[in-house]
């Protein structure tokens, strides 16, 4: 995963992040932080664009199942 996400200029925080917005029940996600510094990192890496394709190839590459939503497809 990340190296495709590498591949896509996306740190891997940053799909990690965004990745359970794909589904459609979910309407907020917590992210644990201890420090300012880690505040200020979650929101730069939620707001770091993430290109549709990177997650077509990790399903291509079978690292996604090919039928979980994703961001891209969340409209």
């Amino acid at each position: 995963m990340k190296a495709v996400c590498e591949r896509h200029g996306v740190p891997l925080r940053a799909a990690a992040l965004r990745f359970p917005f794909g589904h459609p029940a979910v309407a907020s996600v917590l992210v644990g932080t201890r420090s300012a510094t880690e505040v200020r990192d979650a929101a730069a890496m939620f707001d770091h664009p993430i290109p549709d394709g990177l997650w077509a190839e990790l399903k291509e590459r079978a690292l996604l199942p090919v039928d979980v939503p994703t961001p891209g497809e969340a409209g």
